[in-house]
């Protein structure tokens, strides 16, 4: 193991479901100096298909198969460790912004052995219509038009609810924060900002100069 993840590694995570918004604010936030965000889409882009883990992935993706928790975790695990090596993740000084990544509960338990997380942010928007038309408008103005069927919508919605939502029960509640996801982006923000800037792990961040 690289000496990036060869201790566990501070980390927000942002969870909410499709169209609530964590991958745009979790790329403003990492945008920011002593934040790096990680979306779990981005590691399997970045993915080199060449080395034997990426044929690994090839293998279930091709047929169209969900990639097992195990070799989640372990792609992803590579991939910042390559960011590590690169100096564009720079794990003494900046907190991992995890958005799509732990998927589920089984996954959130692997990824303890690498982070603490310090804060979850719930970005909650309980009007599911909402979330479907957040979601079309993005799949239109994205060119994905599978993305906008109905169908497929509220399947991603019900897979969210059923897989991904149970992680927030696997986290104690005194570390989650729940935020309104039907405000205005830079509200939002706001909201995030002033509970990360609140955290004992950041003002021993702040310290120190970038």
């Amino acid at each position: 193991m690289s000496k990036a993840l060869s201790v566990r590694r501070p980390a927000l995570l942002f969870l909410g479901a499709p169209g609530s918004g964590k991958g745009t604010q979790g790329k403003i936030l990492g945008a920011i100096p002593r934040f790096f965000h990680c979306a779990c889409g981005d590691v399997f882009r970045s993915l080199d298909t060449r080395t034997s883990i990426g044929q690994r992935f090839v293998e279930y993706s091709s047929r169209g198969d969900l990639v097992p928790d195990e070799l989640t975790v372990e792609l992803w695990k590579a991939q910042v460790d390559n960011w590590a090596d690169s100096h564009v993740y720079k794990p003494d000084i900046d907190f991992l912004v995890l958005d799509g990544i732990p998927r589920n509960v089984e996954q959130a338990k692997m990824l303890e052995e690498f982070l603490e997380v310090h804060q979850v942010f719930h970005l909650s928007c309980p009007e599911r219509s909402e979330l479907a038309r957040r979601m079309r408008k993005r799949a239109l103005k994205d060119n994905r038009l599978d993305d906008a069927n109905e169908t497929v919508i509220q399947n991603r919605i019900a897979l969210y609810e059923a897989e991904t939502k149970p992680i927030l029960e696997h986290y104690p509640d005194d570390i989650i924060t729940e935020i309104d996801a039907t405000k205005q982006p830079v509200e939002v923000l706001g909201d995030i900002i002033q509970r990360v800037i609140e955290l004992p792990a950041y003002a021993e961040f702040a310290r120190e100069k970038v």
